[in-house]
């Protein structure tokens, strides 16, 4: 809810072991750092010893910690088997946080939710996250298209991509992604999150967007399956047009290019 204060450093040393693993530039690995950053998800997260976390992807813990310190039970998805022995020692003795080694992809969300909130009596479900940049879009629609049992997702992206989802349908701004991210969810920004923020700096800026999962859908296709392809089906086309016109004003004869 409004942009980040600046973090003072933007790195820190560089050596691994003592608590630190190298991030991974294969797994898109940049660990947040700030925590003014930290602070305003924990707030925007609504997170209270009533909730069960799923915490996606929780790097060295920066932001695990304080969700263990709110939350009822934390489950931390996390792939990087480096990083999934060093949260087990820095987490050890905090008797509600869980990490499990898997694939946020590939694991089995709602069997996962099903069965601690039965064990630990919990009342709602907040899904958080600081989202690899090369597969938000699939994570994300994973938990909106599977029904995800989650009261809410509050994930941080690249802000290119945060731009695209808060936008409002039929504007200049929106995507075939916005309409689904607005069919299943009412999305809030949370917090800005500049490079400054991660190590290693990324080379973009990041956003944080809340999304509140509907109990009803705002329209009723009669075929949903349908209705997502057109949507698809239209942006693909707008594009092509686009392309066209770029080509036309770049002086490019496409007609005599295809003939060559």
């Amino acid at each position: 809810m409004g942009k980040s204060k600046k973090s003072k450093v933007n790195k820190r040393p560089k050596q691994t072991g003592a608590g630190h693993v190298r991030p991974s530039k294969a797994l898109g690995q940049n660990f947040l750092i700030d925590e003014n950053v930290i602070d305003a998800i924990i707030e925007g997260s609504d997170v209270t010893e009533d909730s069960l976390v799923i915490e996606i992807g929780p790097g060295e813990g920066a932001l695990t910690t304080r969700l263990a310190e709110r939350a009822g039970r934390v489950v931390a998805v996390e792939l990087d088997e480096r990083l999934v022995k060093l949260l087990n020692v820095k987490l050890f003795g905090d008797e509600n946080v869980e990490i499990i080694h898997g694939d946020i992809l590939e694991v089995d969300l709602n069997e996962i939710i099903r069965s601690r909130m039965d064990e630990y009596q919990l009342t709602n479900v907040r899904v958080v996250g600081n989202l690899p940049y090369y597969i938000t879009t699939p994570i994300i629609m994973k938990l909106l298209e599977m029904g995800t049992k989650a009261d809410s997702i509050t994930v941080m992206m690249q802000k290119e991509v945060g731009d695209r989802l808060i936008a409002e349908p039929g504007t200049k701004a929106s995507g075939a992604i916005t309409y689904s991210v607005h069919y299943y969810s009412e999305v809030s920004k949370v917090v800005d999150a500049g490079s400054e923020c991660f190590y290693p700096a990324p080379k973009v800026d990041s956003v944080v967007l809340r999304m509140d999962l509907l109990d009803e859908r705002p329209v009723e296709p009669a075929d949903e399956d349908f209705y997502f392809r057109t949507i698809k089906a239209g942006f693909a086309q707008r594009r092509k047009t686009l392309q066209n016109k770029h080509t036309t004003h770049k002086g490019y004869d496409k007609t005599k290019k295809e003939q060559q």
